[in-house]
């Protein structure tokens, strides 16, 4: 028999050994799970093993020895290493360092994230010492007692990491970042740029309230707790922050918006995007993390059904008319419009795109960065655009009527136009484009093509499991009887279950029927069946072929697409 929920190399060890029974194994795991807590605890809290029983056993097990915590005081660890997000996530905990190589004690020796999230965090080797559970409880007690999450002490002390500004900061700014009392929290915010770098996060929330001070990441979508140091460093922080992003941090009524360009390594840098926001008790500050060198332009890796994918294809091969990607923010519409233009970027061709702001950089192509303040709006460059024989324009977001009927205008006349639009849905954005006031022949005639699309969370390969629903509830799902599909689970590979996004999309081309339901003012309602009765694949649908394919959990399918849009089964799958 085999564990169901590979929590990690220690269960399977155990697992194999007969020590624990599989089903009481299998019932700690789960607890360790959804405590968040570390297997080891579970073990010893639940008496399934005493501490000395489950250090015999690694020792025996790994070849290991054991190190007798009761000689190390929190006194004698190396503060330098002592970045507490780290010890708790991973309840590993640096007690020496010696010929660069820093040792963690570790109930759980088998916890290769703690020794590569520590190696990589303070570039040394690391190696595990094999302590008892209950030992090295007591000294984190002991230790979190008098600390917060990525202690501000150990920070001062450290070396600074390989991450440097590339762009100067005003000067009168500059002198801030020098001062003595400063340097910890260089370093500190230094090092949770780097974090957020490291685990692939899309944004950086840094948020004062009341009575605590908090740190979140955006990672495959959703906002995860990372650290919370001292709310007394608000303003610190903030301050810092606005210094690197060369913004007024005189200036705490208003908005404020700026750019920090990050050097990682010689040949890598990240675009970070700031916002700042006066809140009730202080100013929260976000960053949106831009690595265009990351991204993958490759149409084969969007997501696409056969179907769908042809269909872009066809609509990017034609000389004119318009392609819409449409979506909320943060569902990777603009990678899915670089994709297409990537296939168009050609010595014959003359693209040009207006941004807000330009994500990706591609050579070969003309970007302009829009700066409404200075006059210089989508509508405007779209004026400029066709001053510069384009075959090829790309608009970031269609806001405002200017800028539809000059994006209408350059497809009806030779162009091929790609834009962005907000909307729920392929149906929908024919109706929004008819209540920003363009006339309905012009949206029928100008549109080759929709790009509606949602990013799921895909689970990881590692750890996911079946997951048992009667015949009743599936259909009730749109899903077909017997169709298997699987949940997320977590291990240490991933975020709760899942590991990297996927697309999922409805494509929608303009057909005559369409285009006569548009012209005679039909509601979303009615495109929307008549697209789906064209053969058109909903959103919803999509996603459930995601789910049959056990790539994505049908609890994802439902946070992505409400029951509103729950197909029918089908029975072609």
């Amino acid at each position: 028999m085999t564990i169901s929920t590979p929590h990690s190399g220690l269960a399977r060890s155990l697992l194999q050994s007969s020590l624990i029974e599989t089903q009481r194994l299998e019932l700690a795991i789960t607890q360790a799970r959804q405590e968040n807590k570390p297997l080891s605890s579970i073990l010893v809290e639940r008496q399934l093993l005493t501490s000395h029983e489950l250090a015999q056993f690694c020792m025996k097990q790994y070849g290991l020895t054991l190190l007798d915590l009761n000689e190390v005081t929190p006194d004698s660890l190396p503060p330098q290493y002592l970045s507490m997000d780290l010890v708790e996530r991973h309840h590993a905990l640096p007690v020496c360092l010696q010929d660069n190589i820093l040792y963690l004690a570790m109930a759980d020796p088998t916890n290769v994230a703690a020794l590569e999230d520590f190696s990589f965090r303070f570039n040394v080797v690391t190696d595990a010492r094999l302590v008892e559970e209950s030992k090295l409880s007591l000294l984190l007690g002991k230790l979190h007692h008098g600390s917060t999450s990525l202690h501000m002490d150990q920070v001062a002390n450290s070396d600074m990491v390989d991450l440097e500004l590339t762009e100067k900061t005003i000067e009168d700014n500059a002198a801030i970042s020098s001062q003595d009392d400063d340097v910890p929290i260089v370093r500190y915010i230094h090092n949770v740029l780097l974090e957020a770098v490291r685990r692939q996060a899309s944004d950086v929330h840094f948020e004062p309230y009341e009575r605590f001070y908090r740190i979140r990441f955006r990672i495959d979508g959703m906002l995860h707790d990372i650290t919370s140091p001292p709310i007394g460093l608000a303003n610190r922080f903030a301050a810092r922050i606005k210094v690197m992003a060369q913004l007024d941090i005189a200036e705490r009524r208003l908005p404020q918006d700026g750019r920090i360009k990050l050097k990682l390594t010689p040949n890598k840098s990240i675009d970070m995007r700031v916002s700042s926001l006066p809140i009730q008790n202080g100013e929260k500050i976000v960053l949106r993390l831009l690595d265009g060198a990351a991204i993958k332009l490759d149409i084969d890796q969007l997501g696409l059904e056969q179907q769908q994918k042809q269909l872009y294809l066809n609509a990017l091969a034609q000389s004119q008319g318009m392609i819409l990607v449409t979506g909320p923010t943060g569902s990777g519409k603009t990678v899915s419009l670089y994709t297409g233009l990537s296939i168009l970027n050609k010595v014959t061709t003359n693209i040009s795109t207006a941004e807000d702001p330009v994500e990706i950089i591609m050579p070969g192509i003309n970007q302009v960065q829009i700066h409404p303040k200075a006059g210089l709006s989508f509508a405007c460059a779209l004026r400029a655009f066709l001053r510069q024989d384009p075959d090829i324009i790309m608009v970031g977001e269609i806001r405002d009527l200017e800028t539809a009927q000059m994006a209408v205008k350059a497809a009806q006349t030779g162009h091929l136009v790609l834009s962005t639009l907000h909307t729920n849905s392929a149906a929908e954005t024919l109706t929004r484009l008819g209540n920003m006031g363009l006339a309905t022949y012009n949206i029928a005639s100008s549109i080759s093509l929709i790009i509606a699309q949602r990013l799921a969370r895909k689970l990881c390969p590692h750890c996911k499991v079946t997951e048992s629903l009667t015949a009743q509830q599936l259909l009730l799902q749109g899903l077909a009887p017997d169709t298997q599909i699987y949940k997320a689970v977590g291990c240490d590979l991933c975020n709760d279950g899942y590991k990297g996004r996927t697309g999922i999309y409805e494509v929608l081309p303009m057909s005559h029927i369409l285009a006569d339901l548009i012209i005679s003012g039909a509601d979303s309602l009615t495109l929307g069946r008549a697209a789906i009765q064209s053969g058109m694949i909903s959103l919803r649908q999509a996603v459930l072929n995601k789910v049959c394919e056990g790539e994505v959990s049908l609890a994802e399918a439902n946070r992505i697409t409400t029951a509103d849009n729950h197909a029918q089964p089908n029975d072609e799958r």
